[in-house]
């Protein structure tokens, strides 16, 4: 053991020693070539099959990119020397030719090989050596940058263009179609990126209904076979995905089996788009009407000066060249041109890259035992190149030269239609537009593309499908039910064309308005009536494809099974026997109002009387008076505005304006009031026997249900005793069981869903009504099984129909008139609730308790003097006892009980009193007897003021009211302020005087 680490340790010295020197050699190589300005050369390996016309033409591509820019660039400190190498147009060779150039040439990058499985060899070469192998022809999404680091794709991965053929797929509608592929890695890497990206398009997306390899080497007989199988296929839409040389054999056969007619949709990917301007005239011929993509390259100026330089050099280099009849792709020559132009500015830019930089390997073998894979070094060069490679950015002859993630990024995507002798673009696909007419325009529907001639020279587009015998037939289940036919209609020997109901009809017409076609035929399960689950299990055992019928939503099914959206409405309700409702009450003018909005209508008229009163009272007689009739005033006043025949004057603007907003109010309660009382007095009511379950349940009535369904656990568990419930299955049976009554052998209530309730009563409307609450599912909806991909197509299929007429149609046709029986116990008004006035009674109560508000402190400022002198004779007079509080809130409220003589009211008739004094004084006993005094005698008090020299106004006016007790307006004589006296005093005393005798002058 010791001998052998010995040795080992002996090897690694001899390496050590024998590299190092070639090393410093090979830098001070460098630097002196760069001291004397000598560009330090880059080896750069190409590897291609050169018996190819195709290679050859890659190959001027290659080597005029590196001219150009070293023309472009003459001071460059480095120069790319092109190594070439043979594959032989095998892997076998791509890999001999790739290890030669790194030990014998020791090439610090390569370039190519020609296809996707050469090139994943040689990048494992590469990513072993650190040398960077740069491809511009494998596009496979199966050779990736991730696997080998050192393997960039420079030219567009084919994943790429499944979200364009995805895109183009979905902008026709087509649901499903089948993908035929080369059997290689080219061909079948693109699969799983196609059906992500068929799946994401749009809603619920598409689907791959066939996957179809060929052999690249397939003989004619071989596609003849495989396109006969797809013919037998209901699909009409086909995505070809193979190199061109396949993809034109291919459609020459399809040409010779018919299936380049009409009806056929042909997209192909950029295998065949990319070299359509390439093709022979038989082969284009063959292709008509089929729809291509390539990547999108602008044809600018420095493109087709490219193009007639490299005709010329071309033909310069290869004089006896014999083109193969495909030849080369435009876009693989521009690629391959970038290709070597950022090779050689990947290596200006990464600095001393030269020199026989590769270190051996870590553990060499013996030298009996060494392979030219064992002998392959490191290069100490290659990550430094890697990396300036992938931060390389230039505008190159295909486009802008960006690398992400290693590989070469496409900004869009031609559609082409093959048409005449080449191809015609129709529209571009952006990621960030889609499909559309004009590049970097908005799109995604067939409007935004240019017209397109299909196979067999058609302008409408294909709808993609056909009804094939040779496809698979689908078995629906549905069931056999022994009432409620309206909803399926099938007996144990029904065979599909004598099964019928409103489900089937719904069924059929959604299947006939996929976008594809489905085969199927209809089987009648007896078993259903029992219970619709063993239903739902044959679809979850896969005994039957679809169940077709009134199955409801339920969770515990969708546990088992997967369901379409509803086609019908939701919940399960009970209908109860009705009676009709006995005569009125002698109560029933109370009940168009609530409790709750009586009691809120007498508070309003309460308080908006009070409010009225406390604003007149001072100013305005006819609020005066005992308190007894002012009491009543308040009551009387606010309650005759009922009926507007309030006839008090209002002096007060503050009480005129809460009486406008109140007569407003009282104008809309008393309209709504009469409308919902005519309403009950003149529309025939019904009543339901029974209010709720909870009284089906107090009083132990027995209840029904319909046979099979999936309510009977539910009213198990509602607390229904299972003795008294009884199973139904016809309408006949419901109505027979409810007119009986559970007294008599029948039921008080049926629980079904909400559609058989309605159809219910729409065949029994008098007598019937459904009562209490909904109970929510999800409805009827068809059955599948779980992950199946139609249920997605059958949904929106369902949806669709619900928007159009077709759904209201089939309802018609099975039940008639829906919905023109009562559906509840009152077919009246409802009671009108405070909740309805709630807005009045605001806006009402706000205005009267701002007007009485705002009147108070009116009075408190005007009075204020007044106010004080109260309190203060009140503070005088009190005896010292009492709060202090309490005597001024007395002195306040005797003070308001006053009349107010101040305002226009009194103050009028005060004045008319003095003016008219004289004609009192001249006819003393003129004025009619009050009290029943009709004698017309003066009393004594009268006669001491005439023996006095007569009365004056004043005088004649407190003597008439302390007899009679109220004023000419019914005001006591005591309301008459001490204050007003003496501001009369001086006009009663010059009346007085006016009458003295003429001895009393003297």
């Amino acid at each position: 053991m010791a001998g052998r680490q010995c040795t080992a340790r002996a090897s690694s010295s001899a390496v050590f020693f024998f590299f190092f020197p070639l090393l410093v050699a090979a830098l001070l190589r460098q630097r002196v070539a760069t001291a004397q300005g000598v560009p330090v050369p880059v080896r750069v390996g190409v590897i291609s099959d050169w018996s190819s016309a195709v290679s050859l033409r890659r190959r001027t591509c290659i080597e005029m990119a590196v001219e150009d820019y070293y023309a472009a660039h003459p001071g460059s400190a480095t120069r790319v020397q092109l190594h070439f190498g043979d594959s032989a147009g095998d892997v076998i060779g791509a890999a001999s030719a790739a290890v030669d150039l790194i030990n014998n040439a020791q090439v610090q990058a390569i370039i190519g090989p020609q296809t996707s499985a050469q090139a994943e060899f040689v990048a494992h070469l590469g990513s072993r050596a650190h040398v960077p192998v740069l491809s511009y022809s494998a596009t496979s999404p199966s050779l990736s940058p991730v696997q080998t680091p050192y393997f960039v794709r420079t030219a567009a991965n084919d994943s790429f263009q499944a979200a364009p053929v995805a895109a183009v797929l979905a902008a026709f509608g087509w649901r499903a179609a089948a993908v035929v592929h080369e059997d290689s890695p080219y061909g079948a890497g693109i699969l799983p990126a196609l059906a992500d990206a068929l799946q994401s398009t749009g809603v619920g997306g598409a689907a791959i209904v066939d996957r179809t390899s060929v052999r690249s080497d397939a003989s004619n007989d071989a596609l003849d076979a495989l396109l006969g199988r797809l013919m037998a296929k209901p699909t009409r839409v086909f995505v070809v995905h193979a190199t061109p040389e396949l993809g034109a054999r291919l459609f020459r056969r399809a040409r010779a089996t018919g299936m380049m007619s009409d009806g056929y949709v042909w997209i192909a990917t950029d295998g065949v788009g990319s070299f359509v301007d390439r093709f022979g005239p038989d082969d284009v011929d063959a292709m008509q009407g089929v729809i291509s993509l390539r990547p999108h390259v602008e044809i600018t100026d420095r493109v087709k000066n490219f193009s007639a330089r490299f005709q010329a050099m071309f033909r310069r280099d290869n004089p006896d060249s014999d083109e193969d009849v495909i030849t080369d792709s435009n876009v693989m020559r521009l690629w391959a041109y970038d290709t070597a132009w950022a090779i050689a500015a990947a290596a200006e830019a990464a600095g001393a890259v030269a020199g026989p930089a590769f270190q051996a390997p870590r553990r060499r073998p013996s030298t009996a035992n060494t392979t030219d894979l064992d002998r392959i070094g490191v290069s100490v060069t290659g990550a430094a190149l890697l990396r300036a490679l992938l931060n390389t950015t230039f505008d190159g002859m295909a486009g802008k030269f960006e690398l992400v993630d290693g590989q070469l990024q496409v900004a869009a995507y031609e559609v082409m239609n093959i048409i005449g002798k080449g191809a015609r673009t129709v529209g571009f696909w952006t990621p960030e537009s889609g499909v559309s007419r004009e590049l970097n325009g908005g799109g995604g529907k067939t409007s935004d593309l240019k017209h397109i001639l299909w196979p067999g020279e058609t302008l409408s587009a294909p709808k993609g499908w056909t009804m094939s015998q040779n496809g698979r037939v689908l078995r629906v289940a549905v069931p056999v039910k022994g009432g409620f036919k309206q909803f399926v209609d099938a007996s144990p020997n029904s065979t599909t064309s004598n099964i019928t109901g409103y489900c089937i009809d719904v069924f059929d017409q959604v299947m006939k308005n996929l976008s594809y076609p489905v085969l199927y035929q209809y089987e009648p399960y007896n078993e259903s009536s029992e219970s619709y689950d063993k239903l739902v299990n044959l679809v979850r055992d896969r005994k039957v494809d679809i169940a077709v019928g009134d199955v409801t939503i339920t969770a515990s099914r969708l546990e088992a099974v997967d369901f379409t959206m509803p086609f019908t409405e939701s919940g399960w309700s009970m209908v109860v026997a009705a009676r009709q409702d006995p005569a009125a009450s002698m109560w029933i003018f109370l009940q168009p109002l609530t409790a709750s909005l009586w009691l809120a209508s007498l508070a309003f008229f309460c308080f908006t009387g009070f409010v009225v009163w406390v604003i007149e009272h001072r100013v305005n007689p006819e609020f005066r008076g005992t308190p007894t009739q002012q009491f009543g005033l308040i009551f009387y006043f606010a309650f005759s505005t009922l009926v507007f025949s309030h006839k008090e004057k209002l002096e007060s603007n503050l009480s005129r304006f809460v009486v406008i907003i109140w007569v407003f109010v009282v104008l809309i309660l008393t309209s709504s009031y009469t409308a919902s009382l005519t309403s009950m007095l003149t529309v025939q009511k019904l009543q339901p026997k029974v209010a709720d379950v909870t009284e089906l349940q107090r009083r132990g009535h027995y209840i029904g249900y319909q046979e099979g369904t999936f309510i009977e656990p539910f009213l198990r568990k509602m607390g229904f005793d299972e003795r008294k419930m009884k199973k139904y299955s016809t309408a006949e049976q419901y109505a027979e069981a409810l007119s009986k009554g559970s007294a008599n052998g029948g039921v008080d209530a049926v629980f079904d869903e909400v559609p058989y309730l309605k159809l219910f009563l729409s065949q029994y409307c008098d007598g019937y009504m459904m009562q209490g609450p909904v109970y929510k599912t999800d409805g009827f909806g068809f059955v599948f099984p779980r992950g199946s991909p139609m249920v997605g197509d059958v949904s929106r299929g369902i949806m669709r129909l619900a928007e159009g007429d077709e759904t209201a149609r089939i309802e018609k046709k099975w039940f008639g008139d829906l919905g023109t029986c009562r559906s509840g116990p009152d077919v009246g008004s409802s009671n009108l609730s405070f909740q309805s006035f709630g807005g009045l009674f605001l806006i009402t109560g706000v205005v009267s308790t701002l007007m009485l508000l705002l009147y108070l402190a009116i009075f408190a400022y005007r009075e204020r003097d007044e106010l004080r002198a109260a309190e203060a004779e009140a503070a005088a007079t009190a005896s010292g006892s009492g709060s202090g509080s309490v005597r001024r809130m007395k002195a306040w409220m005797q003070h308001y009980d006053r009349k107010d003589l101040k305002s226009p009211t009194f103050k009028t008739w005060n004045e008319e009193s003095v003016r008219n004094g004289g004609d009192f004084a001249r006819t003393p006993f003129a004025r009619t007897p009050r009290n029943g005094d009709a004698s017309g005698t003066p009393r004594a008090g009268e006669e001491e003021h005439a023996a006095t020299g007569g009365t004056s106004p004043l005088s004649v006016y407190i003597s008439s009211e302390m007899n009679a007790g109220s004023s000419p307006e019914g005001t006591p004589a005591s309301e008459i302020s001490e204050s007003f006296e003496q501001r009369m005093e001086g006009a009663a005393n010059s009346v007085e005087m006016g009458r003295t005798t003429p001895s009393q002058r003297q």
